[in-house]
């Protein structure tokens, strides 16, 4: 496994000469926000063994995600996905990138992403139970309960029906 990490300022540079930029992201994160000129190839279609198309050895492909996490996490796969060119990781991801004040193209029409709804509604709704739960009777807390309730089966099962609740709201159709 051979992979280079690089500063958001080397990537731009890279960039210009020629690198390919891939966003692993899922699409919802990628459409509402993306470096100039990425391609977006979510994480769990290269799992799956989809490979970066069109790349010759010697060319450089940069991969990136939000914080850099996932990229690090799977820097294996990646490399991989992207044989046999040159693979290098953007140190701090999304993130970094914006710290060093490089743009980005955003897109504010967009909604923002499927499990960042999730966490504003469920830490919106765990609030209002403990608020409710002080001031006006304790049963309220039962709210915050069952929504952290939801939340631990979420994570233990990977399914979320606050998330399968809020993709069908208006706001996430495309």
């Amino acid at each position: 496994m051979q992979y280079t990490l690089v500063t958001p300022k080397e990537a731009s540079a890279q960039q210009q000469n020629g690198a390919l930029i891939i966003d692993i992201r899922q699409a919802d994160e990628f459409r509402r926000e993306h470096l100039p000129d990425a391609r977006s190839l979510p994480l769990d279609t290269l799992l799956a063994g989809q490979t970066v198309t069109q790349v010759s050895p010697g060319q450089t492909v940069i991969f990136h995600c939000q914080s850099g996490m996932r990229t690090q996490q799977n820097a294996e796969a990646l490399v991989r996905a992207a044989a046999p060119a040159n693979v290098m990781i953007l140190e701090g991801g999304l993130n970094n990138w914006k710290r060093e004040k490089l743009p980005t193209v955003q897109d504010k029409r967009q909604p923002r992403p499927l499990m960042q709804q999730v966490q504003i509604v469920a830490g919106s709704l765990i609030l209002l139970g403990v608020m409710l739960g002080f001031t006006l009777h304790p049963n309220f807390f039962l709210l915050s309960g069952f929504v952290g309730a939801g939340l631990l089966f979420a994570g233990l099962s990977g399914w979320c029906g606050m998330a399968l609740l809020l993709a069908k709201m208006p706001w996430n159709r495309s």
